[in-house]
């Protein structure tokens, strides 16, 4: 077998890890191109192509994260992680590892870890290497390494909610409330959110977004109703699908361009949170983007021709940010 076809085999696993590392799909992949240009300029081949190949996109990741943490830092609004659609990798063992790390709400966690941290916890909780080879990817002692995997547990645990719903319980839910919003039951959809609900979407300044987000069940119900029932009247299209392995949705045009992406937590027989992505230079991976503004403005005209009433609590619609504030704050 020749080394690209190796490397080839292990492109899933390096991905994999990088994305948890990083949270972004682009800087993932680039990470993964750069491991395999480092491992093609190797004049040695190693005695264990996994651990060697793992070891370089981590260390490669955790370079990316500390610049990406001051870019993070001034983001406009709240920061996401990139929609990830399927994980290419999959490993029996772990599966339930694997798919949890995958949350946005697991992600999120790991932002608040230091990058050595995060990139320890992700080899050992997600991956299960052994503290000989993490030791070796980071570059730390194995005993280091054990105290940044207790330390990186223990600020997880705390973050995680008690009781979270399984997957059977998640689908279900989730196949209600798209069927009742693509239905317009808004007496469903009122059963089906938390008391406490909360929406809120990552523009990145670069996408319709409405002040802070909407809190509460009126809230986010009076937002369903009046931007949804015109979005479809438009022709835009809400598909249905597994996002960062949790129950989410892809939002088209009619020209079948993402122009949006949710995903849902769900928490003691409610949804509890629905986390949105419009930042076009977070869906890019995902095919051709729509326009958010031109689309927001057509959906405005059909709502008003409809007699929609504007939804419930903040509405201030944030302007793009002029391509010269862009490119600083990001």
């Amino acid at each position: 077998m020749s080394p690209a076809e190796e490397f080839e085999q292990l492109r899933p696993l390096l991905f994999s890890i990088a994305y948890r590392i990083l949270g972004s799909v682009t800087e993932a992949e680039d990470a993964v191109q750069e491991t395999w240009l480092r491992y093609d300029l190797s004049p040695t081949r190693p005695v264990s192509l996994k651990a060697f190949l793992s070891a370089t996109v981590t260390r490669i990741s955790i370079d990316v994260l500390r610049s990406a943490r001051v870019r993070r830092e001034e983001y406009v609004g709240p920061w996401f992680p990139e929609p990830l659609l399927s994980d290419p990798y999959q490993d029996p063992e772990h599966s339930a590892e694997l798919a949890d790390s995958l949350s946005v709400a697991s992600l999120l966690l790991l932002e608040r870890l230091s990058p050595l941290e995060r990139a320890v916890f992700v080899l050992r909780e997600v991956f299960a290497f052994g503290f000989p080879e993490i030791a070796s990817a980071v570059e730390r002692s194995e005993a280091a390494c054990r105290q940044l995997a207790v330390r990186a547990r223990r600020h997880m645990d705390a973050g995680r909610p008690r009781f979270e719903a399984d997957r059977e319980e998640r689908e279900e839910l989730a196949g209600r409330f798209f069927d009742a919003l693509k239905e317009g039951r808004l007496d469903a959809l009122r059963e089906l959110l938390a008391a406490d609900v909360q929406m809120v979407a990552d523009s990145g300044g670069k996408a319709p977004r409405r002040a802070a987000g909407f809190f509460g069940v009126d809230q986010v119900c009076g937002m369903l109703d009046a931007f949804l029932r015109p979005f479809f009247t438009i022709g835009g299209v809400m598909v249905p699908r597994p996002v960062n392995g949790r129950p989410g949705a892809v939002f088209r045009d009619r020209d079948g361009k993402v122009v949006n992406t949710w995903t849902l937590d769900v928490l003691g027989g409610r949804i509890q949170a629905i986390h949105a992505v419009t930042n076009p230079d977070k869906l890019t991976h995902m095919g051709p983007v729509g326009d958010a503004w031109a689309l927001l403005r057509e959906a405005q005209r059909a709502r008003r021709t409809v007699g929609r009433p504007e939804p419930a609590g903040p509405v201030t619609v944030q302007e793009p940010v002029a391509e010269t504030d862009q490119e600083n704050r990001t």
